[in-house]
């Protein structure tokens, strides 16, 4: 049992620094949006739904539309799916009118040591949390991590 603080702590330092710092793409200064394929549709979800009702407690709930730059891996197709779920209108690619309140959304999953590190990033918040997978769901493994954006 030795080894369960130590793998915590290394995971909380893994999410810290995901949480730091990450390649800023495009113009707004977000990360580009990745989650490996190997992240099955039902764990996927499990994971989206639990970070999206997290967001809404920062951004409110369907009050903005999100501009969602995603990879087309499972992950993206499920936060897609949780955040209209919310009540966001969600739009990839296309362009909105100057009077529609926007919030770019990017998100990261990167696997560590059994687990998933999960990250959703916008101009104003960031949100992170540990997750361990199976092939039909996924659990918590850790608290939420909310850094906010001056």
């Amino acid at each position: 049992m030795a080894a369960s603080p130590f793998r915590a702590l290394v995971a909380a330092a893994v999410l810290a620094s995901l949480l730091s710092g990450c390649q800023s793409v495009g113009t707004d200064g977000l990360g580009a949006s990745d989650a490996p394929a190997e992240i099955s549709g039902p764990a996927a979800s499990a994971i989206a739904g639990d970070m999206v009702s997290r967001l809404a407690e920062h951004v409110g709930p369907g009050k903005a539309t999100v501009v969602l730059k995603q990879d087309n891996s499972p992950f993206g197709e499920a936060l897609q799916s949780a955040l209209r779920g919310w009540g966001y209108a969600v739009v990839t690619d296309q362009k909105t009118g100057k009077e529609t309140r926007t919030v770019p959304l990017t998100y990261q999953i990167v696997p560590y040591d059994g687990q998933v590190l999960a990250r959703l990033s916008t101009d104003q918040v960031e949100l992170g949390r540990a997750y361990v997978t199976s092939p039909g769901s996924a659990q918590p493994s850790s608290a939420l991590s909310v850094m906010k954006r001056s």
